[in-house]
Parts: structure tokens; C-alpha cells; sequence
């Protein structure tokens, strides 16, 4: 069992949007931190502290180092696919916002929007949840399909205003 410390110290490790697209980032292919400033447009240095801030706490991993187009040495990163299980405290506002981020110059025709009004019971809620939880994770478990296209997905469930009123 992970001490509190550890556990507070790898929730602030995903308490930053920039922080979850880099894990994204480097889900299914191993990248460096220029080619991670240069996809985010960021600093190398700022871009380091947050990929150094992620490697501490275990949610990405360093590879073999390589050499670069300048015979620089290179260490790629790669997701551990550990963050999938690691609960955010109040995270809702900070995950909309990485999505916001993911999405932003993105074709209206490359974002697939399902939403839907449900009266359920708080049973029916559950197993609703429950079940949507766990198609989601036996994909996101899955190895990366070879001719496999990176995609993402963001599901967000709430009660409406006026869920606790009788209509």
C-alpha cells in the first residue's frame, strides 16, 4: 500500500493539463522531450520539469538513449499506462480543460460527440457507470494495434440541475 505521500505526490504528478497530454503523447510511441516541446510548443527546460515530474512518479518511462540527428543523446519517454488507475481528487475541472486543450484547432468532422438525458434509478446509474467504465478499460489495456490510429476519448456523467426535482 502506497503511503500517503506517494499517493499525494502522484496525484499532483496529473493535477496539470500539460502534464496528461504529454502522457498522451507518449502512449503509443516513444518520444523525447524536444519532440514533446516541439508538438506542445513549449520550452525544452519547461517541458523537461514536467516529463522529469512524470518519470518520479512512475507514469512515464525512460528508454534506451539514442542518437539524434546530431549525434546528440536522446532518451525517449513512454507512457506505463500507470495514471489509468490513479484516482485525481477533484479533477473533473482540470480533465474538461486538458480535453478543451486536445480538441482546440481540431475540424468540427474530427470530434464525435454523443449526449444523451437519462432518468435512472441510482441503481441503473451504477450499472451504467460500471459498465461503460469497464468497456473503456479493456481497450485502454489493449496493446496499440499495429495499423491502429491514435484516438482518444473523454466521457463525462453528471446530474442535471434539476436531477433531484420530479418532472
Amino acid at each position: 500500500m502506497p503511503s500517503d505521500k506517494l499517493v499525494q505526490s502522484r496525484a499532483r504528478a496529473l493535477s496539470s493539463p500539460l502534464r496528461l497530454r504529454i502522457l498522451r503523447l507518449c502512449l503509443h510511441e516513444s518520444r523525447t522531450n524536444k519532440e514533446i516541446a516541439d508538438i506542445l510548443d513549449l520550452n525544452p527546460a519547461t517541458s523537461l520539469h514536467h516529463v522529469r515530474t512524470l518519470v518520479n512518479n512512475g507514469y512515464l518511462a525512460p528508454e534506451e538513449a539514442r542518437r539524434g540527428n546530431r549525434g546528440a543523446k536522446e532518451v525517449p519517454y513512454r507512457s506505463t499506462k500507470q495514471s489509468w488507475g490513479t484516482r485525481i481528487p477533484d479533477a473533473a475541472p482540470m480533465l474538461v480543460d486538458t480535453f478543451l486543450q486536445e480538441i482546440e484547432g481540431l475540424d468540427p468532422q474530427e470530434i464525435q460527440i454523443i449526449r444523451v438525458g437519462l432518468k435512472l434509478s441510482e441503481e441503473s446509474r451504477q450499472e451504467m457507470m460500471s459498465r461503460l467504465r469497464s468497456v473503456i478499460e479493456d481497450y485502454a489495456m489493449r496493446e496499440p494495434e499495429e495499423d491502429g490510429v491514435a484516438t482518444s476519448l473523454f466521457l463525462a456523467h453528471h446530474l442535471d440541475i434539476t436531477g433531484n426535482k420530479s418532472s
